[in-house]
């Protein structure tokens, strides 16, 4: 497991830069608003994986907090 989250830990970090980036559709919603980040594609992506991300987190750790506690 340990050996995963490296490996999955290092690609994001490697990836990192590619957020700096600019895109095309900057100018048809203002660029640092809350509808930009929701409605463009590239953004909109990136938000739905990290709540994805979010989601996944709390429910392993409520699962490992149940188990534990059953245990």
């Amino acid at each position: 497991m340990k050996k995963i989250n490296l490996a999955l830990t290092t690609g994001l970090i490697m990836l990192l830069p590619f957020t700096g980036m600019a895109h095309p559709g900057h100018g048809e919603t203002e660029g640092y608003t809350i509808t930009h980040y929701f409605t463009e594609p590239v953004h909109a992506t990136v938000s739905v994986i990290l709540m994805a991300g979010a989601l996944f987190t709390v429910s392993y750790l409520r699962r490992k907090k149940s188990v534990d506690k059953n245990a």
